[in-house]
């Protein structure tokens, strides 16, 4: 009778033991643990971080931290952290959120367009990524990889198409760059390639002239017909007489810093710089801005016409007049010098 007490008592105390425990597991791994009213929330871990500032930035966002770290620490996920994007959806359990900040690093959309500088680039993309402006920078002007991919500083940034793209949000300085080229040579597939060519420009040439279209017009409408006339100057050796060009170059100088020129004037015709096509023939070395891709295609399919000049159309904002002759463009651009003196435009 006495062993079947000390019997029946030790099954007792394992079923209570049992319990703790079943409700200590159910209570770090099971019960909802999340703190916050929408519907999910997102933390960024960076390639370096610890344990403890992923606690840190998890704290906020979860009811109770400390059952969270128990189970990290079971799950050996202290030791082990992951780089990236990551979802807590309303209502996870701490078993849930080590799961996900674990393995489902999160891709995110990435933008950019109309970028003046490797320099704008960098700022613009660290922003989005996890790698900072110097790294970007730095991997965007690296001699060695120029070289190596028939690049300079010039036309480096003509390799970064704008469009959308889907990266991780801790990819690296290397790793964006290497993806970019990826993009480059693939948008310079056969057929584009072959019409370039048709045309007696190179990939990187064609790239400059789109950005001086680009920066001419935003109207895709009519940037092949503005294509056209620049393509008719280069196959007639006339300079291109770009005037976005001039701005280009006036605003390197130290003292265009920080200015808008609205007016281009003779004083800017005068500065002595590879992109000032009034002085120098040809195309400039490099780009002057980023063009949007409608502008590389209405290089590659330029409109075919006999237009050699145009001028702002004063009565239609954002478009262009075109004109066969210099007296018919004289014309034309006396009447934009007009509008922009009755609006006190001087430079």
């Amino acid at each position: 009778m006495y062993f079947k007490k000390i019997a029946l008592a030790i099954v007792l105390l394992g079923l209570v033991g049992v319990g703790i425990f079943s409700y200590y597991i159910y209570s770090v791994m099971l019960v909802p643990n999340t703190n916050f009213n929408s519907k999910e929330a997102y933390i960024f871990v960076s390639s370096d971080a610890t344990f403890a500032e992923v606690r840190a930035d998890l704290e906020p966002l979860l009811k109770n931290i400390e059952t969270f770290e128990t189970l990290a620490k079971q799950k050996k996920y202290v030791n082990n952290i992951k780089a990236g994007r990551f979802v807590i959806t309303k209502g996870m359990t701490n078993n849930d959120i080590i799961n996900s900040i674990r393995s489902r690093n999160i891709p995110i959309k990435i933008a950019f367009n109309n970028q003046h500088s490797l320099a704008d680039l960098a700022s613009r993309i660290s922003g989005q990524i996890e790698a900072d402006s110097v790294a970007l920078i730095t991997a965007f002007t690296e001699k060695e990889f120029l070289e190596t991919h028939n690049f300079t500083e010039e036309n480096a940034l003509g390799m970064y198409l704008p469009n959308s793209y889907e990266f991780f949000w801790n990819t690296s300085a290397k790793t964006f760059r290497k993806r970019m080229l990826k993009e480059y040579n693939r948008f310079w597939n056969v057929t584009r390639l072959e019409k370039a060519k048709s045309i007696g420009l190179k990939p990187h040439e064609v790239l400059a002239l789109a950005a001086i279209v680009h920066e001419e017009s935003k109207q895709a409408s009519e940037q092949p017909r503005i294509a056209g006339v620049y393509i008719n100057r280069l196959n007639n050796n006339w300079p291109l007489q770009a005037d976005p060009t001039l701005k280009y170059a006036a605003y390197q100088l130290p003292k265009y810093k920080n200015t808008i020129i609205r007016r281009v004037l003779n004083v800017h015709k005068s500065i002595n710089s590879p992109f000032n096509t009034y002085k120098y023939k040809g195309l400039p070395p490099g780009m002057i801005a980023m063009p949007d891709l409608t502008a590389i295609k209405a290089v590659l399919n330029y409109e075919k016409h006999s237009y050699f000049y145009f001028a702002a159309d004063a009565q239609n904002p954002g478009f262009h007049l075109f004109a066969k002759t210099l007296r018919g463009h004289n014309q034309n651009a006396k009447k934009y010098q007009l509008y922009l003196d009755r609006r006190g435009v001087r430079e």
